[in-house]
């Protein structure tokens, strides 16, 4: 099989994928047709089946897993195919491990380097909570060392929730010893708790989508309620110590039209914020930049970075 990252614009794509989404859309015109996300190890593209009355598209389902013969096509910036045929894999064709998109980092070494700064956090109910979640908690740490980041966007892939939090955890250190006016154990706790509700906001892979509680709670207001209750259990916390861990965990998509129930009110939660940013847009611009490896120009409008995109000059 040809991976989805190996996809160029112009060219015939053929071989078995498995489809992460599926649903149907009408054109202008009063058309149906069907939107397919395909995925492998690799990576996801989008899909069109503009005719789905043709008899040589078979009838498949959200995570079958399907061979495909299409066209691969640039639009808005973005590869997508065109499925002219489809055909509904059968188990022994195909090795599911070669669909689950993977970090490209060591996960088991990530965590190791995670632990090494729970390690050298000073303030012991911040080490209680940190040594709590991702250390004792096996269960806990399993689920956080095999999700994503995100659903799409960026980190959609195995590990991409502790590449993130590690990345912006390292971020918030330089940003401690750049601005002395940072407390170095808030905001490096913070950051590696800022995003513990993702564990339980999207699903485990290969299906990596919303849960009912990522839809009605969301994973800011389950990460601070995760440590609100493991704070619970650790004696001596203070009030004001757990209100402003609480508070960047809440604060740290920065504005509320982000999703952030509220607003950063401290300085580290401001820097939270930007760490969280900075890697978030990073990453996505790597994802673009890599999914369009052969295409040193403009590379369209990218909805994410609000803006048109291109490679180095």
């Amino acid at each position: 099989m040809k991976y989805i990252k190996d996809f160029r614009d112009g060219e015939k794509a053929a071989g078995i994928y498995m489809v992460k989404s599926k649903n149907q859309a009408t054109t202008k015109n009063g058309k149906v047709y069907e939107n397919v996300t395909l995925q492998d190890k690799t990576g996801s593209i989008d899909c069109k089946i503009w005719d789905i009355n043709d008899p040589g598209i078979d009838d498949f389902d959200k995570l079958d897993y399907v061979d495909i013969n299409g066209e691969v096509s640039s639009f808005n910036g973005a590869l997508q195919i065109t499925i002219r045929r489809a055909r509904k894999a059968h188990e022994g064709e195909y090795d599911p491990a070669d669909y689950l998109p993977m970090s490209s980092k060591n996960i088991n070494e990530m965590y190791e380097e995670l632990k090494a700064i729970i390690a050298s956090i000073e303030n012991p109910s911040y080490k209680a909570i940190l040594t709590d979640l991702f250390i004792t908690d096996e269960d806990f740490v399993k689920k956080f060392k095999a999700s994503s980041a995100a659903k799409s966007v960026h980190h959609g892939f195995v590990g991409g929730l502790l590449e993130h939090t590690l990345s912006v955890t390292k971020l918030c250190d330089f940003y401690t010893k750049a601005y002395p006016i940072l407390n170095r154990d808030l905001l490096l706790t913070a950051a590696m708790c800022h995003d513990i509700g993702k564990v339980y906001e999207l699903s485990a892979f290969p299906e990596n989508d919303y849960t009912d509680e990522g839809n009605l709670l969301g994973h800011i207001v389950m990460g601070s309620n995760m440590v609100g209750k493991r704070a619970q259990k650790v004696e001596g916390m203070t009030k004001n110590d757990l209100l402003q861990l609480q508070h960047c965990i809440l604060a740290h998509h920065g504005k509320m039209e982000y999703g952030s129930p509220k607003t950063p009110a401290l300085v580290e939660a401001m820097a939270l914020n930007y760490a969280d940013d900075t890697d978030a847009k990073m990453e996505t611009f790597k994802e673009i930049l890599e999914n369009n490896a052969e295409n040193k120009g403009w590379l369209g409008f990218q909805r994410f970075l609000d803006g048109n995109v291109r490679a180095t000059l």
